[in-house]
Order: C-alpha cells, then structure tokens, then sequence
C-alpha cells in the first residue's frame, strides 16, 4: 500500500520538533547533480532543525557515526543501485538507539528493480516519482518529489536584463532528448539557440558537448528568453515493469526558483499539479512549440510576468524545506515519529 505526500498535510501550528537528524549518502559513484541535492536538502533539515542539529556524513561512516552522535532520525538519500553501497548496517545501528530511518529516492524510477536493497530495512520510504512510487513491494512508502534551494538557486529577475539567447537547453544529449530536438529543428534552425551537454555538438551549430557549472547555468538563463525543459531517458534497472518517469526532475524547480522561463515537454499532465498554464507553457509536438515561439518570444513583458509567477510559486510551495516538512508530517501520521 502507499500514498501520497498530499494526504498528510502539514500542521500549521508552529510547531518544532527537537532532535538530531544524521544525513548520509554517497554511493561509489554518485553524480554531482546528486551531491548537489543532497546539499540542498541538507539546508531544507537545518532549516526545520536548525544547522547545529543536521550532519552529513558518506554512507560508508554512517554506521559508526549513529552510535557516536546517537540521531532522532537516521535519513538517507539518493541512488540504492550500487552494491557497494549497504544500507543494512546502517539501519541497524539507528534500531538499536531508536532513531526513525528514511529513506528518499531520488533516481526513481530509473533503478527501480534495485529498490528490494532499500525495503526491508527503513521504516518509512520516500520516492520522487508519484507512479514510480506504487512499484515498492511494502507499506509506508510515499511520494516526495525534489525540489529547489533559495541558496543555490535562487536568483533575482531582471526585467531590463538584455536577452541575447532565443533558445537555451543545457543537459545530456540522451536518445529521447534528441529525438525531441531533431523534431523542432525545423523552428529551432531560424533562431539564436544554445544547445549544450555531452552528445550534443554532433548536430550542428548552435549544439555544443560543454559541461558547465551551476553558476554558468544560471547567467545562461539570466540570457535566455526560453529554457527548454526535456526529461531524461537513461534507465539502468528499469525492466521489470518499465516505469515511465512522472514527476518533473530537480531541474524544473531549480530553473523556476533561477527565474528562467521554462518550455516544458510533457507526455502527461504530473507538471500541472506544481505549475499552472500561466507559469510554465507545455509542448508536446513541434506545432506546439512553434506557437509557443510564436506567443512568447517576442513578448518581454508577458515572459517576466510568468517567470516572477513560477518563482513565486517555487517559493512558497516547492522548497526542500516543504519537502522535509511534508516528511516530517507523514512520519508523525504514521506513529513512527513522536511529536513534541
């Protein structure tokens, strides 16, 4: 059985709770996008908790760490694909104090037929993607999607700011990616456009194989007037069932917190239940991108006004520190968390 995250609202009482929460992650080959929303999320703990009261450590010492710093909440995150990575030590150490252990997924459901290494040993289970959320065979297992951090991603939006960028898109060039891009190329050829990320420089001009900082990123988008927003194909254990993504990647809300204004890819409608229509426009097929060019390309004023719509809804609604409060939520609804 599982739920959703929207089941268990969170209280608005001020309320706080007291502890100490250990984060651990970091598997033999974690990615940097990953260490940066562990990053993130670590920032979401210290602001429900405070800073004093949140360590990070690398999975491989967190077992030795639980009994030293003896945790309320023993919360792990990321990939449980690689083998080398043994979650089972770790969940045993917090038992023995008592410590709630969480887990959040945030590859799902790329690695979904891995996840039996993850659903003997939490009590509870977090997955970033709503569909791939139901494939867990257990209880306790919710829908958490990722989100954005006003520290790393944050940035002011400048109506006067000269936008020399028509068309930008920064990530890996994988096989559905492309075949989006080749599909547009017909509107994408008479535009400025920016196309960047390793598979990428084969297509032409305007594509290039660079990889580039997050800083870089977000002058990118400063000089940009569209962002394209495209989901990734890359699935590692994925056979089983053959879980199509549903949840927006980290990327949607990192852009929308960056002040971007996003062109979203869609084959479902999982983006309308965070943005609406007049935040973020969809496209599914190149004649709705053209019109999509069409209606906003030339239109500064109707640009700002939307990406100050999808900052601000970023703001109040998907933070890491409303995700950690939603968990926090479910913990305590399902009795594994003590309220003070």
């Amino acid at each position: 059985m599982s739920n959703e995250v929207k089941d268990h609202p969170v209280k608005k009482t001020g309320q706080k709770l007291s502890g100490r929460v250990l984060v651990c992650s970091g598997g033999r080959y974690e990615s940097q996008a990953n260490a940066q929303i562990r990053e993130s999320i670590m920032d979401g703990w210290a602001e429900c908790f405070g800073e004093e009261n949140v360590v990070a450590v690398h999975i491989s010492a967190a077992a030795s760490s639980i009994q030293i710093m003896k945790p309320t909440i023993v919360f792990a995150i990321g990939s449980y694909l690689p083998e080398s990575t043994y979650f089972g030590e770790v969940c045993r150490e917090a038992k023995k104090i008592g410590a709630v252990t969480v887990f959040w997924a945030t590859e799902d459901p790329y690695e979904q037929d891995a996840n039996y290494r993850v659903t003997d040993d939490f009590d509870v289970v977090f997955s970033c993607d709503r569909w791939g959320h139901n494939f867990y065979q257990r209880d306790r297992v919710f829908h958490l999607p990722l989100a954005a951090s006003p520290k790393l991603h944050y940035m002011p939006i400048e109506e006067n700011v000269e936008k020399t960028i028509d068309v930008l898109f920064c990530g890996v060039a994988f096989t559905s990616r492309k075949d989006i891009v080749r599909n547009l190329l017909p509107v994408l050829r008479d535009l400025n456009i920016k196309i960047i990320g390793p598979g990428w420089a084969e297509l032409g001009i305007g594509f290039s194989d660079a990889r580039i900082e997050k800083s870089q990123l977000v002058e990118l988008y400063r000089r940009s007037k569209l962002v394209l927003n495209l989901g990734r194909s890359l699935h590692f254990e994925n056979k089983r069932f053959v879980i199509a993504p549903s949840t927006p990647g980290p990327r949607t809300f990192e852009a929308a917190l960056a002040g971007a204004f996003q062109v979203f890819h869609e084959d479902t409608y999982e983006l309308r239940r965070y943005y609406s229509k007049d935040e973020i426009p969809v496209f599914s097929n190149r004649v709705d991108f053209e019109r999509i060019v069409e209606t906003y390309l030339g239109n500064d004023k109707l640009r700002f006004e939307m990406s100050k719509k999808a900052q601000a809804r970023t703001q109040a609604e998907h933070l890491y520190s409303h995700r950690i409060k939603h968990a926090l939520a479910v913990l305590q609804s399902e009795g594994v968390l003590k309220s003070d």
